[in-house]
């Protein structure tokens, strides 16, 4: 697909999602706002893509303060007026503490990273293509476990239950301004150093993948290029699950 000069801004783009997104788009020609909290990071991954650093636009967001976000929005509105794809794909995956147990800070963390950080972006980002009269796409990054409950992980699938949520909402607010909203569900991609997990997890978690095995570069990203696309201008609001199957419900391999 061709994003040749599509100006598109990404949140989380030094992790692991966030690269393989980023890289998909490089490729295909796009101009690219990277955003993460991790600016160490970021210069790293402007190499990894080969690119012109002075083509990219950087910023060091904490997506848990307001004016944070607001100093990202002015970036990309100093520079191009107005951006033409937004993935909101910053994201927090703790997990091993059951809810009576979780503190209040944790559980503020979690909504405010995963939920409240993408209406931000969202909402400043919107506001930038209604003013430009540019009919965007925003893709949200949600997850299976937005219809799956697991212990000691709700405050993670109900965030993202709330990210679907967002994401509809929007879908329907932003149509008249030819704005189309989606949500991608990637496929387990262990390999954060933002959310870490145990080697036991891991295995477990491969085990129940249908597909028989974890998520890899191009599985979401290519879903994320699909729903920006102009074959996709009439989808808008949907959520699609690019995760091996895992999603379905419960699997256990065959013995043997």
């Amino acid at each position: 697909m061709d994003f040749t000069d599509r100006r598109v801004v990404i949140t989380g783009a030094a992790g692991v999602i966030g690269g393989w997104i980023a890289g998909a788009f490089a490729r295909a020609g796009a101009r690219l706002c990277l955003s993460d909290i991790r600016a160490e990071a970021l210069g790293g991954r402007i190499a990894e893509l080969g690119r012109d650093p002075e083509t990219i636009l950087l910023h060091a967001t904490d997506l848990m303060e307001e004016s944070s976000v607001d100093e990202l929005v002015e970036l990309v509105r100093r520079h191009w007026g107005a951006p033409d794809i937004v993935v909101n794909n910053a994201g927090v995956y703790p997990r091993g503490t059951r809810l009576v147990d979780l503190p209040l800070a944790e559980w503020d963390r979690i909504m405010g990273v995963n939920v409240r950080a993408s209406f931000l972006v969202s909402r400043g980002m919107a506001r930038l293509m209604i003013a430009s009269g540019i009919g965007g796409t925003i893709i949200m990054i949600g997850s299976g476990a937005a219809r799956q409950m697991r212990a000691t992980s709700v405050a993670y699938c109900t965030s993202k239950t709330a990210v679907e949520r967002l994401a509809k909402g929007l879908a329907l607010e932003l149509a008249p301004h030819r704005i189309r909203v989606n949500v991608v569900e990637p496929g387990f991609a262990p390999g954060s150093t933002a959310s870490p997990l145990p080697e036991d997890y891991v295995a477990k978690m491969l085990a129940r993948i249908p597909l028989g095995r974890t998520s890899g570069p191009d599985d979401a990203s290519s879903a994320v290029l699909y729903l920006c696309s102009s074959v996709a201008g009439f989808i808008t609001g949907a959520v699609l699950s690019v995760d091996g199957g895992n999603s379905i419900g419960t699997f256990e391999p065959s013995p043997g």
